[in-house]
């Protein structure tokens, strides 16, 4: 059996006094799609972040496809030691965010093809015939010469999601990637992430939308506080709740 592509063991975060995670445990295996749901300041974007190197943990492992993340210092000093594994790692996670980060400057062609040219030092030639099937594959193939100000919220979320694909990483990291867009739109940018899943792509996913989570997933984590409080199969989780927060949780989300 592979090792998964994203292990968490143990993680904590904090800001402070303030405890984010509180030792958490999460594996994304190969292909397989993890939702993490849960109120707001429960954890979860701040794992994603962690998962992804743009945070700092202060105890915990990380390990990506096998490979522990090396880290320097200790508490509240923590930082990845190893400059190349954490350069490596990041283009090896692309992560979408909830506000779109489209540079206003650049085309949408230019936005997607920036990174795997100018980071990963790929020829511009192969890199743009790669960026021009992604951008057709979410749907918006014919907005390669348009800028993002152009572009309706759930068409600048597809480039968003088009640029994290060109990277061809091993895993996909969904912040929120749906809630700052208006229901119409929001529907555009689950089917394109739906299609994802379906092609058995390996993704971590945050999202406040349950038909989704439930839609998508292999297995959904539920985090309360900064732990997490029950987990398992979308079956388990949305259909037969043990806990009384998750169950709580459900009733207020989940649309009768």
């Amino acid at each position: 059996m592979t090792d998964p592509v994203i292990e968490i063991r143990n993680l904590h975060k904090a800001y402070g006094d303030l405890e984010v995670l509180k030792g958490v445990d999460i594996s994304a295996p190969q292909g397989h799609v993890i939702s993490l749901i849960g109120s707001s300041g429960s954890g979860k974007s701040t794992l994603l972040r962690c998962a992804n190197l743009l945070e700092d943990s202060q105890q915990g492992d990380i390990l990506f496809c096998g490979e522990p993340v090396t880290w320097k210092g200790s508490g509240a000093a923590r930082h990845p030691g190893d400059r190349a594994q954490m350069i490596r790692i990041r283009t090896n996670l692309s992560m979408v965010f909830q506000q779109f980060n489209l540079w206003a400057h650049m085309t949408i062609l230019q936005n997607v093809m920036e990174a795997p040219v100018t980071v990963l030092k790929r020829d511009k030639a192969e890199v743009e015939a790669s960026a021009r099937k992604y951008l057709e594959k979410v749907g918006i193939g014919d907005k390669c010469d348009v800028y993002p100000a152009q572009l309706s919220g759930g068409q600048q979320q597809r480039a968003a999601i088009a640029r994290a694909l060109c990277m061809e990483p091993k895993a996909l990291l969904f912040d929120e990637p749906t809630s700052a867009l208006d229901p119409e739109l929001e529907q555009e940018v689950v089917k394109v992430i739906k299609d994802l899943a379906a092609e058995g792509r390996t993704m971590l996913v945050v999202t406040h939308d349950m038909r989704m989570a439930h839609d998508i997933s292999d297995h959904v984590v539920f985090l309360h506080q900064g732990r997490i409080e029950e987990e398992g199969s979308p079956a388990d989780i949305f259909n037969a709740p043990k806990s009384e927060r998750l169950r709580g949780f459900l009733s207020a989300t989940v649309p009768a």
